[in-house]
Formats: structure tokens, sequence, C-alpha cells
């Protein structure tokens, strides 16, 4: 997640975890193993996830004192925070642009991380480019090629 620019600490759980500065968080499209399980230090971790997972997955997000709500990320009334996620997710959307505004509206900083220029296909029925995450968010974000950089590869745009 270093693309995102979270700011890794040690706390004795893992060597991977992240330092939430006392601020809020919403992970828009979180699944079931969203980052917001490695943040600590964060006064309010909240994910939003359409998609239904099995009983053990909420109760983990319980235990973790984050809050999961299932709703999609374009639903108006998101809850207001600090700080919004959104990675790895507008491909599957209905509307990626609305998910955008939402988030804009939702949070006072946002990061993002997806991958671009991919053509749409079943379960990704977008093919999203630097050009449309610009416009839709007003922010220049950087683009990068992986090739086998943490087993990933292709293209990805983020801020």
């Amino acid at each position: 997640m270093n693309w995102m620019g979270f700011q890794t600490i040690h706390d004795g759980k893992s060597p991977f975890s992240y330092d939430g500065h006392g601020l809020s968080y919403l992970d828009i499209g979180g699944g079931p193993v969203s980052v917001l399980l490695k943040f600590r230090n964060a006064s309010r971790r909240i994910v939003v996830d359409p998609c239904p997972y099995p009983k053990w997955v909420y109760d983990r997000y319980k235990e973790e004192g984050i809050e999961c709500v299932v709703c999609s990320g374009e639903v108006e009334d998101l809850l207001s925070v600090n700080v919004a996620f959104i990675y790895n997710v507008l491909q599957h959307v209905r509307d990626p642009q609305k998910v955008i505004e939402n988030a804009l509206r939702t949070a006072k900083i946002l990061h993002m991380f997806e991958w671009i220029d991919l053509p749409a296909h079943p379960g990704h029925p977008h093919c999203l480019t630097q050009f449309d995450l610009e416009s839709w968010t007003g922010f220049r974000g950087k683009v990068e090629q992986f090739n086998g950089t943490n087993e990933c590869y292709g293209r990805a745009w983020y801020i």
C-alpha cells in the first residue's frame, strides 16, 4: 500500500500495520479483507461493500472495531470521514464516477489505486483510463506499469 501513502508502523501484531493518526476512515468496496484491518490509532473505521459475506467476515470486523455497512459506493448518504479509500473497486461498480463523487463529498482526503486500460469483461464492466479518473477526481494521479511487483501485472493509476 505504499502507493497510497500509508505510514507503516510495527505494533507487534504485524510488520505491515499502518498508523491512522487518530483520523476516521471509510473503505469503499473494502470486501472481506479491507486494509482497515491493518490500521491502528484510528478514531473510526468503516467498510462499505454491497456483497454478502460469511458471518465470520462481519464478526472479524466487529472484533477489530470496524463498522461494516452493506451497501454500494453509489449510495449518496455515506458516512462523513476524514479519509476515504477506493482501491481496485471501480471496475466492479455500476457507476464509477458516482462512487468517486460520493467519496469526494464524504471525505476530506481521498486515496485511490485503480488498474487502468484493461478491457471490460464479465465482472469488470468498465475500462478505466487515466483520463477518466483524473476527470472524475479533479486530481492528476500517477501512472505506473507493474511487471511482477508484488506479483502484480498491468498499469495502475493512483493518488
